[in-house]
Order: C-alpha cells, then sequence, then structure tokens
C-alpha cells in the first residue's frame, strides 16, 4: 500500500510517497518525494510510482516464463508443437473475432478453421474474416519482416479483401468514433505523422524494452492511432502477437469474455495520455494467462 509521508523539518513541511513491499525474499521501502504541498495529480503520481517498482518484479517473472516456455516448446516432437499452435489460433480468431463483432462461436469457428465446414445461417463476413484472420496469423510468425507501415497495410488488406475492398488497406480519410468509448481517436489529418512516429518510436525501442512491455505499448500506440475504418482492434493483437513471438515469448490471446477489463485499461490509458493503466492491467493478464510457466518462481 502506498502512503504519504509528511515530514517536518526547521518549520517546513515535505510530503514524501512511500511504499514497503517483499523482493526476492527482502522486505525493500521505496520512496519519492512530492514537494511542500500535495501535487492535485497525485493518483497518477501513485500509480506510475507503484508501476516503476512493481516492473522489475514484473520482469523476473516474465524471464521465467520465457525460459520455461523455451524448454517446453525444445522438448516438443514437431507434430505437438504444430497442434500448439493451432489450438492457439483457433482460440486467438475466436476471440479476437467475436470482440469485434464476429457471430462465430467457438465451435464454429474451430469447425471452420480445422475442417473447412461453413456454419450455416451466419454472415459470410465473419466467415471470411475468420479464414483470413488464420492467414495472417500464420504469416505473422513465419515473416523475416520486421514492423513497417507496408507491412501493417498488407496484413489489413488481407484481411479485408474478401469483405470491405473499399477499406482493405487503406488509411482512413474520415473521423471514426468508437461505440461506448469517452475516447475520440485522432482526425484524418494526423494520421499519416503519427503513423510515422509509431514506426520511428518503435525501431528506437525493440531493443531496449522488455519485450512483453514493448508488444504492450505496441498494442496501446497502435489501436490509438486508430488508422482504419475498422479492424484497428484485430491489426493492433496480431502486432502484439508479433511482437511476443519476434522475441520467443508465448503469445497472449485477450479473451472475448475479458472485453469489459480491457476496454476500461485501453480508454483509462487514452483518456487519461498515460500508458501505466493498460501495461499494467497487460502484465497482470499476461502472467495470469502463463502461470504455467512460473512453476519454478
Amino acid at each position: 500500500m502506498v502512503i504519504i509521508r509528511k515530514e517536518e523539518r526547521n518549520g517546513n513541511i515535505y510530503y514524501y510517497l512511500e511504499h514497503s513491499f517483499r523482493l526476492n525474499g527482502k522486505t525493500l521501502k521505496k520512496e519519492r518525494y512530492l514537494g511542500k504541498a500535495i501535487p492535485k495529480n497525485i493518483e497518477r503520481i501513485e500509480a506510475d510510482f507503484l508501476y516503476e517498482i512493481y516492473k522489475k518484479k514484473w520482469y523476473a517473472q516474465f524471464e521465467l516464463i520465457k525460459s520455461d516456455f523455451g524448454k517446453e516448446r525444445d522438448n516438443m516432437p514437431p507434430e505437438a508443437l504444430e497442434k500448439y499452435i493451432e489450438s492457439f489460433m483457433i482460440k486467438f480468431t475466436y476471440d479476437t473475432q467475436r470482440i469485434e463483432g464476429s457471430t462465430l462461436n467457438f465451435r464454429d469457428t474451430a469447425s471452420l478453421l480445422l475442417e473447412g465446414r461453413t456454419p450455416p445461417n451466419k454472415p459470410i463476413r465473419d466467415v471470411k474474416e475468420a479464414e483470413e484472420h488464420k492467414k495472417v496469423f500464420y504469416e505473422i510468425l513465419e515473416t523475416k519482416k520486421d514492423i513497417s507501415l507496408g507491412l501493417i497495410l498488407g496484413w489489413h488488406y488481407k484481411l479485408f479483401k474478401e469483405t470491405k475492398q473499399d477499406i482493405a488497406g487503406r488509411i482512413r480519410d474520415h473521423q471514426v468514433a468508437i461505440s461506448g468509448s469517452r475516447f475520440i481517436p485522432p482526425s484524418p489529418v494526423e494520421i499519416n505523422a503519427l503513423l510515422d512516429d509509431f514506426i520511428k518510436w518503435y525501431n528506437k525501442n525493440k531493443g531496449k524494452l522488455n519485450p512483453v512491455e514493448l508488444a504492450a505499448l505496441v498494442h496501446l500506440k497502435f489501436v490509438t492511432i486508430h488508422p482504419f475504418t475498422d479492424g484497428n482492434g484485430r491489426i493492433s493483437r496480431l502486432l502484439m502477437n508479433f511482437v511476443l513471438n519476434k522475441h520467443k515469448f508465448p503469445m497472449l490471446n485477450i479473451e472475448y469474455k475479458n472485453r469489459s477489463s480491457y476496454y476500461t485499461a485501453l480508454e483509462r490509458s487514452q483518456v487519461k495520455h498515460n500508458e501505466s493503466p493498460f501495461v499494467q492491467w497487460f502484465f497482470r493478464r499476461y502472467l495470469k494467462s502463463n502461470k504455467a510457466y512460473l512453476k519454478s518462481s
């Protein structure tokens, strides 16, 4: 728990944030000077203070996950590894499409992607987009290229070329809104510059940031730019898993049933212009999804 400590010296009052926590079996204490008055944005300062403290602990856990996951993959026969990836692909395609309004249930998705069975009485758009998502997913696993605007536009084109040819692979030239969110995406005139900044930021930080944090920020930054008329969430989740897979970390499936907390974390970061709420949500979700690899922690 974070406390605000008041200290009096020579007739003056000074305020500090203070937090005690355990790391590697030791009790540690961290503090941050606030000033002679409690800042108005104290909630954000507290959140950032905690984030910086726990980031080191999270990073250590991420490395354990990567290590145990790598050992497991190395010991898998090729057929078992293929089945593992296929199983993830089905779950990921189902959930990412469902989050965006697809009517296909999990059984529909599995039958379609494994056996080629088209579910009856379901929109052909949902069917085609699930099929194309499968293809793009496997492409992100196999490509030797790194993130670029051309790569992103190509993925978007492939996702929608069968269903929405007028927007497939095209940057939007009109304002959009996100239903149920207080966040207003950037105007069309800002998008090209923002995308250019995004690619520059990625190239500058891809070798500096922890890969799990990099994946979270790639997702957040791209979906906040919202460069497409449709498909921004799907592309951002593909980018997220591209980063994780490239760095040999387990990929993450953001489940449809967890969409409420996912939306809330995104909106908080977007509206407050603060990356911390979404990154912290992402870290916790990643650890929960990979707790089986933390047996040695």
